[in-house]
């Protein structure tokens, strides 16, 4: 016997229950088919994971039990049911698994858009371009964007992947053929050096912040202070200055890193720290684009601390040291060699 469509409770305030998760719970009829594959479909276009079962999960915010309610509506329209509840485990390596989940399924999309991005860069590498490929090449870009648009509406974990997918598909745009001929990207405007600015970034640094910090305090702002800020959300107060975060001053511009931005905007003509920015773009953009033999051990030795130390300026402080010498090092074959400072075209 069908279950009729009632409506469903409010919700109470996430600050009242302490609810981290809601919880979805369908009953799919068994035919026709179709059913289950759409309701399958649907919950993966909201981004929701699968805990166990016949169990999906959400963030416990408004929008998200909005999701799941309209979902509700459609398969009982459809002859099914659905309960929804929040959920709170006392367990928390439950709440670390779920959470990595969504990390997981949202990398995952990432990557798929990353690589099918790099593809489409690859095809515009010829030094002509027919005018008739010019058009195929933007639609693929247009479809790109979207995809890459959609995944992030369903980002709810500020997933690590979003930033090199998000560049990829940057630089594509800037490098699609004007008149059959590639475009060329213009040097970044120069700035003046800050002397004791706010400097502010998003919590829970990684690879390229962590490098930020480090250039910023050796060679930039001596006397810089840092603030680690939500990814979203945050208004930035007068005079701060933002940096590998949505809409930032300094942020990825095309293929380049935050790391690769801060050294050319404030013109640091610096063969160890071109050698660095080079490290640092592999790892963050993991497109292979220099192929540094260092770059393997930078990461893992990143990862180690960033496994260890949960603080932002913990693990800021654990790099340091590897930091200064990677650029001792670099100095010294610098002038071992005689290699002249590089700077982009």
């Amino acid at each position: 016997m069908k279950r009729k469509s009632r409506k469903l409770p409010t919700r109470r305030p996430e600050s009242a229950t302490g609810a981290r998760w809601i919880l979805f719970m369908p009953t799919i009829p068994s035919k026709p088919a179709s059913v289950r594959v759409r309701v399958w479909r649907r919950l993966q276009a909201i981004g929701a994971v699968n805990l166990r079962g016949a169990v999906y999960v959400l963030p416990n915010r408004d929008e998200c039990v909005e999701l799941f309610e309209w979902l509700a509506r459609e398969l009982t329209g459809l002859g099914g049911q659905a309960s929804l509840c929040e959920g709170r485990f006392f367990d928390d390596t439950t709440d670390d698994d779920i959470a990595r989940r969504f990390v997981e399924a949202r990398n995952a999309d990432y990557e798929e858009v990353a690589e099918a991005a790099k593809a489409l860069a690859g095809k515009l590498e010829a030094k002509r371009i027919p005018a008739e490929r010019v058009a195929a090449l933007g639609e693929q870009h247009a479809r790109l964007a979207q995809r890459l648009a959609e995944i992030v509406a369903i980002d709810f974990v500020d997933a690590p992947g979003r930033v090199p997918a998000e560049t990829v598909v940057a630089a594509i745009e800037r490098l699609l053929p004007r008149d059959g001929r590639p475009a060329i990207a213009p040097p970044l405007e120069a700035m003046s050096r800050p002397s004791g600015a706010v400097w502010v970034t998003r919590t829970g640094v990684h690879v390229d912040r962590i490098a930020c910090v480090w250039l910023i305090r050796r060679f930039i702002d001596p006397q810089a202070r840092f603030k680690f800020v939500p990814a979203k959300g945050y208004v930035p107060e007068p005079g701060e200055l933002r940096f590998d975060m949505f809409d930032a001053e300094f942020t990825h511009v095309g293929d380049l890193c935050t790391f690769e931005v801060l050294v050319e905007r404030m013109r640091l003509e610096d063969p160890a720290l071109t050698a660095l920015a080079e490290i640092i773009h592999d790892l963050d953009l993991r497109d292979g684009k220099f192929g540094r033999d260092e770059a393997a051990g930078v990461r893992s030795t990143i990862d180690g601390i960033c496994t260890v130390a949960r603080d932002d300026s913990q693990r800021i402080a654990a790099a340091a040291p590897m930091l200064d010498g990677l650029h001792s090092h670099f100095t010294l074959h610098a002038r071992r060699s005689g290699r002249a400072p590089r700077r982009r075209p």
